[in-house]
């Protein structure tokens, strides 16, 4: 071979492997800045909010939460004021979890409504929580109120054993991963109000990077003593009427809360491989530190913000609205507006649309950031912006009118031709502040036409106990008499894969939606009766029929079920059921 052709075959090589490192460099670099999905979201804030959707037509009502000190906590007489409070702080189904009543009274009830949330937004993302084990899924979650150890000063020696765990800031995330079996990090971020938007950040990271390949993001707060009114009446930074009046001159001060959330996040092609409801985009998100010592910071403001754009690959002006922190006093509304003005307000043809959750709930803390996120990605859902109380009277920034608006009613979400995005801020008294831009879900392609119903449609229930399985009855029985109508097929589907088979079961049949409601409406009272097949876990006898459902590690599970109805015709309807849904996953019924 010649010099010439042995330069000509090197060269061939080189161009190949630049080729190949090149596309090597895009594929990494398209990696780490996929958007992240949400995929599921759970919550429970004062004024009986129980769910995203419940949050949603609260803040649409112009809901105030916002009441007086509890009676139900064992305050001091002398402690009064108003606050956002969770009706049933100290609720908790410990046997579900497999933890004792002992042990449950030294959990600090942080903790455990985190715990119960988690499996709330998982079960709403269509994972089952059981199926997560030993994988690489991750927990990161903020927490900032530390006052249930005044209320175990003295804790009883059958609680004593369980005190350390119980109040640990780092069980937090690490109770979720030990119960669920989960092998990815498990993180608790403690940066005040901003905690939760901060370990939203960083579940970001993490997933972009490798570390997890799902993530279970949030934070809550319990205000377990009136401490914490005190210390902030002391330093004058609580409203006098527990309004928070956010960027108004009539702003003065918070008002604290309650409330805990939950987001399930994956990044897009996971989410669109695992089949998960993609609710939101995560686009980009940034960190900072405010410098100036016991004062708002505009600066540091500017800079995070400015940041998650970068990261989000985006222009301020394809952002149409933020979730602000809004803290409700002059000096920080004064700072968050300038940060909002001078990173979004560049080459805009019109205002940035501002509002703020705690303006409805009150400041929920270490759970506030979570819940400014739920309250925008249900605001990109569905199109619009609801309505932020209290900011009807003058602006506390007239200079910056023309750059931003606080929409006082239901505000149409403008139409830009582009997909709609919005910033979420959080800033915490640590100093630590966060933000985050978010961006509808991509549109998928969906089926035309009538719903198609088969002869006959299963509902499967399960709950850890009898009254759990009634109450799940009830839940669904609300579901789908609710509007809009839930397709029922998808409903069946969904409840056949993708919950856990808990120790009592049973299936509702029917025809069409009246019929299952009826059916639903029997087994929350209990009772038995046509189209309504109670079930025992495991064993299969003579006479009973076995719905085989999908169960972890691809293992079947047997539900041995007593058969209303024995005749041939009746098998044959329950073999419809099973077709309706073969195509995808192996679902089928035996005679035993």
């Amino acid at each position: 071979m010649s010099d010439a052709e042995k330069l000509r075959e090197y060269l061939k090589r080189a161009t190949a492997e630049l080729h190949d490192s090149r596309k090597r460099l895009k594929d990494l670099q398209e990696e780490r800045s996929e958007p992240i999905a949400v995929v599921g979201m759970a919550c429970r804030f004062p004024g009986g909010i129980r769910s995203p959707e419940d949050l949603w037509d609260f803040l649409l009502a112009g809901g105030e939460a916002v009441t007086g000190f509890p009676g139900d906590r064992g305050w001091p007489a002398d402690a009064h004021g108003a606050g956002g409070f969770l009706p049933d702080a100290a609720g908790f189904d410990a046997e579900f979890f497999g933890i004792s009543p002992r042990e449950a009274l030294a959990v600090e009830p942080q903790q455990r409504l985190f715990l119960e949330t988690v499996w709330e937004a998982l079960e709403r993302a269509g994972i089952d929580p059981h199926g997560l084990r030993g994988s690489a899924t991750g927990v990161f979650a903020g927490r900032t109120s530390q006052d249930y150890g005044l209320v175990l000063a003295k804790p009883s020696p059958d609680i004593e054993p369980y005190r350390l765990t119980g109040l640990a800031g780092s069980v937090m995330s690490g109770r979720p991963a030990y119960i669920l079996g989960l092998e990815g990090p498990a993180v608790t971020v403690d940066t005040a109000c901003s905690s939760s938007l901060v370990a939203l950040h960083m579940s970001m990271g993490a997933l972009r990077r490798g570390e997890c390949s799902l993530a279970l993001v949030g934070g809550a707060t319990v205000l377990t003593t009136p401490d914490a009114f005190r210390h902030f009446g002391r330093q004058g930074r609580l409203s006098p009427d527990g309004r928070v009046r956010a960027f108004t001159s009539e702003a003065a001060g918070t008002a604290l809360a309650e409330g805990v959330g939950v987001v399930v996040v994956e990044r897009l092609s996971e989410a669109r491989r695992n089949g998960h409801p993609v609710l939101a985009l995560l686009r980009g998100s940034a960190i900072g530190q405010e410098l100036a010592e016991g004062a708002p910071d505009a600066r540091a403001r500017r800079l995070v913000i400015e940041r998650s754009l970068a990261d989000a690959g985006l222009s301020p002006a394809e952002v149409d609205a933020v979730e602000a922190h809004g803290d409700g006093t002059l000096r920080g509304d004064r700072a968050e507006a300038e940060a909002l003005a001078a990173a979004y307000g560049r080459d805009r043809d019109r205002p940035l649309l501002v509002g703020t959750v705690k303006s409805s709930l009150g400041n929920t803390l270490a759970a506030a950031g979570i819940a400014g996120v739920i309250r925008m990605v249900m605001a990109l859902r569905h199109g619009e912006l609801p309505p932020t109380p209290h900011t009807d009277a003058t602006s506390s920034v007239p200079d910056l009118d023309d750059a931003l608006a606080l929409p006082t009613r239901r505000t149409p979400w403008p139409a830009t031709g582009l997909p709609r995005r919005a910033g979420v801020s959080a800033f915490g008294v640590s100093g630590s502040v966060a933000h985050v831009v978010l961006e509808e879900a991509p549109g998928e392609p969906r089926e035309t036409g009538e719903e198609q119903m088969p002869t006959v449609l299963p509902l499967v229930l399960s709950g850890a106990g009898e009254p759990a399985l009634r109450a799940q009855a009830a839940n669904l029985r609300a579901f789908l008499a609710g509007a809009p109508a839930p397709p029922l097929v998808d409903t069946a589907l969904s409840l056949s894969v993708t919950r856990p088979a808990l120790a009592h079961r049973a299936v509702v049949l029917g025809a069409d939606r009246e019929e299952l409601i009826s059916g639903l409406d029997t087994l929350a009272r209990g009772g038995t009766g046509a189209g309504v097949i109670r079930a025992e876990q495991g064993a299969r006898k003579q006479g009973k029929t076995v719905f085989v459902l999908p169960g972890q590690g691809g293992q079947w599970q047997g539900m041995a079920v007593e058969l209303l109805d024995t005749t041939p015709v009746f098998a044959t309807r329950l073999r419809e059921c099973a077709a309706l849904i073969e195509e995808h996953v192996p679902w089928h019924v035996e005679d035993v």
